[in-house]
């Protein structure tokens, strides 16, 4: 961990006829970061209008063994309009070091018979994984469809939400190569074994703003 030097204040000496000094003290602490754990599932569905209960969560320090309480961005969340949303749980350490964690609220009235789970391809060879997490809400291994073996780098998961049968949301969110958001998102669900496509175009850092189509 990264030693950082915090000043904590400055003793000044002032004796009538001399000249004033000055005594700088510091301290050096470690930079420890506060781990946020989500302690019920961070992947939740709610109906449009409907009332979000917020998971529970701890923060702690390892380093400073010190439990910190939790700050939650409820402001994110609109309950009565489909899509996806992101809520923040930060800590904050007593030296200003913060740690944080995620929520997914998909708003959404479609039906929990719909599962889009599986294994799609994007031109027929790039793979991603697309998992169901609750009613409307999924998580996709390879966002951007990008070959697996030769990008290696730019396999970025995400998580989205089906608003209706026919379209879907990505909210915004934070992902290992920045932050996402996306336009676009398109469903044509044919259950239980029927072709399945799901189409959207991303903002993303590195990557371009076509729209990128993905099939099982």
């Amino acid at each position: 961990m990264k030693k950082i030097i915090i000043l904590s204040f400055a003793a000044v000496i002032a004796v009538a006829g001399c000249k004033k000094q000055h005594t700088t003290i510091s301290n050096v602490v470690t930079a420890s970061y506060p781990k946020v754990t989500i302690t019920s599932s961070p992947y939740v569905s709610i109906p449009v209008g409907g009332t979000f209960v917020p998971p529970t969560a701890t923060a702690y320090d390892s380093f400073y063994r010190q439990s910190l309480s939790v700050v939650k961005d409820l402001g994110a969340l609109d309950n009565t309009t489909p899509g996806l949303y992101v809520i923040a749980y930060t800590a904050k350490s007593q030296y200003g070091f913060t740690g944080s964690a995620y929520v997914y609220v998909a708003v959404t009235n479609v039906s929990d018979t719909m599962d889009l789970t599986g294994l799609y391809y994007r031109n027929g060879v790039n793979p991603a994984y697309i998992t169901k997490l609750a009613r409307g809400l999924y998580e996709t291994s390879n966002v951007g469809g990008d070959d697996s073996i030769t990008q290696a780098s730019s396999v970025i998961p995400a998580f989205f939400a089906v608003t209706t049968d026919s379209t879907l949301d990505f909210g915004t969110q934070t992902t290992s190569a920045g932050t996402l958001t996306a336009s676009q998102g398109k469903v044509s669900y044919s259950p239980p074994h029927g072709d399945t496509t799901i189409s959207y175009a991303i903002s993303l850092s590195g990557f371009g703003t076509q729209v990128r189509t993905f099939v099982r």
